[in-house]
């Protein structure tokens, strides 16, 4: 809902050595992976939301790095938690859909797995998301999950393969198990994936946060129900009309998820374990709040493909980092197994983020893929992939060869104006479809 954002409070703080050195962990430290399920790259106080407050997310930015450019392959839920997990596109591991996926999911290699292997002790709290199944995952000695999207209110959670009713609002549960896992005493260094189900709808927030925010207004961006007419593709997709109390209640559902991450930084530190600890934090995609008329994801749009994206270790990220590369889903697992000392396979496509956050420039990608296909026959999104630079967006929808978009991000950051006909882009625009056909190949899609 909200593009209209105040600047990053943030400081920018150049990348690079601290007190002239290069920093680097003494040993394996402890990883928490925080997953949030359709929260905006927008939608947090540090990244600027004039109504949320979400000081304890907050603080994994001050005391850490905040990246401006996340972005996922694929913005969909099950497509992009393979991707999470992987370091694939969702066309490589074939988590291609929301639809049932539980025979992938039981047989990805994935991180998690692989620093089980490596000696970590690791745990799944929350949502899996691929197909229906709760049953424990390969990778995990600790298993904490429910069926589907689950419930809010005293949900029923399968608890190392035995299923339980449990009491209470699923965040706070959630919470607590992440916390319990934490405050066990652990020989060997853990692994902690967090998986929540909120910020997903429907918006029902926690019985204590159904006021917060009362009086609050939203600022709507300028795309709110915009015109479609240069938007073909979107012909077959339903229009939509967003409410302010709708809104309102997705940053009121984030309220229990900020307190939880109060309560887990609170356990790290209190067994002395913060600082040698790794901790993300970020979206399996963005979010639509109107803009285009639309609601949900599976578009092309900033809205959709843009997450946040917060890391915090001390011992490795400066505090109060901020970056603006290009940083991906798919580069997650990576990331994570360099830490862990853990061996990459020769499937993963992502890119460790660890020498972003080393002295010394670093040759970084300047366009990225991202990619959408159809979930059924019937379905009124279609499929696309698309490519991304600094300026330009070029989306190509299959089997709609005069669908064609191609927006101008520098000029046209809430992607409006379709230049794909103009004849004053037709240069930028050749370059773009060299540039996607060149992504297709090179990740195996095309």
């Amino acid at each position: 809902m909200l593009l209209m954002w105040r600047a990053v409070s943030i400081a920018a703080i150049a990348v690079g050595a601290v007190n002239g050195r290069s920093a680097e962990p003494a040993a394996r430290p402890n990883i928490v992976f925080i997953l949030l399920d359709d929260l905006r790259w927008n939608a947090l106080g540090c990244m600027g939301h004039p109504t949320a407050r979400t000081p304890h997310i907050d603080r994994l930015a001050k005391e850490g790095a905040l990246f401006r450019n996340f972005f996922v392959t694929t913005p969909l839920c099950s497509p992009s938690r393979g991707s999470f997990l992987t370091g694939q596109y969702a066309h490589t591991h074939k988590v291609t859909t929301n639809g049932p996926r539980t025979d992938f999911s039981h047989k990805l290699v994935t991180f998690p797995l692989l620093l089980q292997r490596a000696g970590y002790t690791t745990a799944w709290v929350g949502k899996m998301h691929m197909g229906n199944d709760d049953s424990p995952r390969p990778g995990f000695d600790r298993w904490v999950s429910f069926k589907g999207q689950g419930e809010y209110e005293n949900p029923e959670i399968n608890i190392d393969g035995t299923s339980r009713k449990m009491e209470g609002y699923m965040t706070d549960i959630l919470t607590q198990f992440a916390v319990d896992f934490v405050r066990t005493p652990h020989r060997r260094p853990f692994l902690l994936y967090l998986s929540h189900k909120a910020v997903h709808s429907p918006n029902i927030p926690a019985p204590r946060h159904r006021e917060l925010y009362a009086g609050a207004k939203i600022e709507f961006a300028p795309s709110l129900n915009a015109s479609r007419a240069t938007k073909p593709a979107l012909a077959k997709v339903s229009q939509h009309q967003v409410t302010e109390a709708g809104s309102l209640n997705h940053l009121r559902m984030l309220a229990a998820v900020d307190e939880g991450i109060g309560d887990l930084l609170a356990a790290l530190e209190a067994t002395g374990q913060l600082d040698r600890t790794f901790v993300m934090f970020t979206s399996d995609n963005g979010l639509f709040w109107g803009e285009h008329g639309l609601l949900s994801k599976r578009l092309a749009y900033e809205e959709a493909i843009r997450a946040p994206l917060l890391v915090r270790y001390p011992q490795l990220v400066k505090a109060g980092t901020v970056l603006d590369e290009f940083a991906l889903n798919i580069d997650v697992a990576p990331t994570l197994l360099e830490l862990g000392g853990a061996g990459l396979p020769d499937t993963v496509q992502g890119r460790s983020l660890l020498p972003l956050f080393r002295s010394g420039s670093v040759a970084w990608r300047t366009s990225f893929l991202t990619e959408y296909f159809k979930e059924t026959p019937t379905d009124r999104y279609p499929e696309w992939f698309a490519v991304r630079t600094a300026r330009w967006k070029y989306i190509r929808h299959s089997g709609l060869p005069d669908a064609d978009e191609f927006y101008d991000l520098a000029a046209d950051p809430y992607e409006m104006r379709n230049l794909a006909a103009e004849p004053a882009a037709a240069a930028e625009l050749r370059t773009a479809r060299l540039e996607l056909d060149r992504l297709l190949v090179a990740t195996g899609a095309k």
